[in-house]
């Protein structure tokens, strides 16, 4: 339908946002820290009434953050941030609020500086932002995809 089309075309504009909202914070750029994953995990999990699992990427270079709750379209949504030693960050931003459950391959969308690969599975939403060039930011997103994807 037309209204999920639309909706599935929101995702990466939301992500996008957050992450130019909270990439460049010096001081708060998460709300719980990597030290407390174990708690943040749970209390996402819990939010959003899915189990979630952030993905490991230091071998790509980046190491969890932590991550914060946000406002979805119509309930929460989860931001995990990542960080490389050059102080480069990505987000991970995870939705369920996917109500065709229809799968989608990767897709990508520029949201000005911020580029964003994005794809659906389930009544989930997932979108990796960053200011990276695409194959760089198609080089974690796909490791993103093969380590949530055995959850799903």
């Amino acid at each position: 339908t037309p209204a999920q089309l639309a909706d599935a075309a929101a995702l990466p504009r939301r992500a996008a946002l957050a992450h130019a909202v909270y990439a460049p914070e010096v001081r708060h750029p998460v709300e719980v820290g990597a030290d407390q994953q174990a708690h943040l995990v749970a209390w996402l999990s819990k939010r959003l009434g899915a189990p979630l699992k952030p993905p490991q990427l230091a071998a790509l270079g980046y190491a969890l953050e932590g991550g914060r709750l946000l406002p979805g379209h119509s309930g929460p949504v989860a931001q995990f941030m990542y960080r490389d030693s050059g102080g480069a960050r990505l987000t991970l931003y995870v939705s369920t609020e996917q109500a065709d459950g229809k799968e989608t391959g990767f897709r990508f969308a520029q949201e000005g500086q911020v580029g964003v690969f994005y794809w659906i599975d389930g009544r989930y939403g997932y979108a990796l932002s960053g200011n990276l060039d695409k194959a760089a930011l198609a080089a974690v997103a796909n490791a993103v995809y093969a380590q949530l994807e055995p959850a799903g």
